[in-house]
């Protein structure tokens, strides 16, 4: 039986990902017992962009692995699972958090997970509200193939538009995606500590 919990966390480039990431995290192992803290792995590398410290990490209470040299994409390769499989192996994890590369198909990921260790992971995917309109057409595949299979999609920077753009960004992510529930998040505010728990429940 498994129990390890996987979490893909997706979204286009500077959509907010690595900020939910670390207050999930955070979240996760704060809600665990005194005496047997959850214990939260995260793979996470983006393109271009340095990882996030391991040493913060690991002093509040998570468990970082340092596999891969470059970068959780559409294309998997077995390097991804043989990563997954050794952070179960040797951290037995209550959750493992993945946070896709900004050009990934989180549904790929997932599908390549389940093929191979029998799991079902939460997809979670984030919309950048502020470039919406910019990027809705120009990357027109890449951002209904990060969706369209999405648990749960998170509007970002919900303070940089106004209410009439949100409710447009609203309708055209439900012609997207009928099933996702639909959340408005702000990166100047701290996420809901409900929006966490609905996260955590899957």
């Amino acid at each position: 039986m498994n129990t390890l919990k996987i979490l893909i966390l997706g979204g286009f480039l500077g959509s907010g990902k690595t900020s939910v990431l670390l207050q999930l995290a955070h979240y996760l192992v704060e809600q665990s017992s005194s005496d047997q803290k959850t214990r939260v792995a995260i793979i996470e590398n983006e393109i271009g962009q340095i990882g996030i410290d391991d040493k913060v990490l690991r002093g509040n209470g998570y468990e970082v692995r340092d596999i891969f040299s470059g970068c959780v994409c559409c294309s998997l390769n077995s390097e991804l699972l043989s990563g997954i499989r050794e952070i179960k192996n040797s951290v037995d994890p209550e959750w493992l958090i993945i946070e896709a590369t900004g050009v990934a198909f989180p549904d790929k990921i997932a599908e390549s997970i389940f093929t191979d260790m029998g799991i079902v992971s939460q997809i979670v995917t984030m919309v950048d509200a502020s470039r919406w309109k910019r990027i809705r057409i120009p990357l027109e595949n890449l951002i209904e193939g990060q969706l369209s299979d999405a648990n749960l999609i998170l509007i970002n920077k919900t303070d940089l538009v106004n209410e009439s753009e949100l409710v447009a960004i609203e309708n055209d992510l439900r012609k997207l995606n009928l099933g996702a529930a639909l959340y408005r998040i702000s990166g100047i505010k701290a996420i809901d500590e409900r929006l966490l728990k609905v996260i955590q429940n899957g």
